[in-house]
């Protein structure tokens, strides 16, 4: 038998504020509940499932390439009681979190392979302008700048004052990209770059995942590797809940 729920009774339910039901409706995350004669919303076990899978889809950090936007895509499905879309959305959304791990890992392992290479097959004494280097690896000069002013390159100077990049610098600049194509903060880098000058046999999979203590702020892209494998349980979590819904109410 179907239950019916008030407000304050699903907020305790789900551990909410009976504001934060009232948002969810008006967001169009649930279904619209019915009213009773005199205004007050009259809620169902539908609901109740609504809530828990939209709780746990929001719990995935990861806001990049459009993620967040998919996990809306998921609910709103749901709360129009379309479970095939929503369960086709989902899928799509565990591919894409799939890739940006992969995505993640390929880039560490980017980084090792250019920090082991060999100088002997490399031409060390390369040198290279903010354009030149900016052409060769494929970025812009406003990129260059922008790293540099985040700490994660110093770049020296000639005599006349423009900066010059040379063997090494173009090393550190390959992996910084490689990082930050993959969507690591430029703290998370820093922190791994710092390492590895301190000891080059440091883990960098596990430096560049791990925030400092006294690190004041911390985002999910400081722990990347962490927030994409949260992300992939909640995703199957909300695969789950919808396989439920689909079978309970279609």
């Amino acid at each position: 038998m179907n239950k019916n729920y008030k407000t304050a009774e699903v907020a305790k339910i789900i551990g909410i504020h009976p504001n934060t039901v009232r948002l969810y409706e008006k967001c169009q995350l649930i279904t619209k509940p019915e009213r009773e004669d005199n205004g007050y919303r009259i809620f169902t076990d539908l609901h109740i499932e609504q809530f828990q899978l939209a709780r746990a889809a929001l719990k995935v950090e990861v806001l990049q390439n459009g993620l967040r936007k998919k996990a809306v895509d998921i609910i709103k499905a749901s709360a129009e009681k379309n479970f095939d879309k929503a369960l086709y959305t989902t899928e799509s959304y565990l591919a894409q979190i799939l890739k940006e791990k992969q995505n993640a890992e390929e880039a560490i392992k980017i980084a090792e392979q250019i920090l082991s290479g060999s100088p002997e097959k490399e031409d060390t004494q390369v040198y290279f302008t903010r354009k030149q280097a900016a052409e060769y690896l494929q970025v812009t000069i406003d990129t260059l700048r922008n790293w540099e002013l985040n700490g994660l390159i110093k770049v020296k100077r000639r005599q006349n004052g423009y900066r010059i990049y040379n063997h090494d610098d173009i090393k550190r600049l390959k992996i910084i990209r490689s990082l930050r194509c993959a969507n690591y903060s430029h703290a998370a880098i820093l922190r791994m770059l710092s390492a590895i000058s301190s000891d080059p046999d440091v883990d960098i999979r596990e430096v560049i995942n791990t925030p400092r203590k006294d690190d004041d702020i911390i985002s999910v892209c400081d722990r990347l590797l962490t927030s994409l494998q949260d992300a992939e349980i909640y995703a199957c979590d909300v695969m789950i809940r919808l396989r439920k819904l689909k079978k309970q109410y279609k």
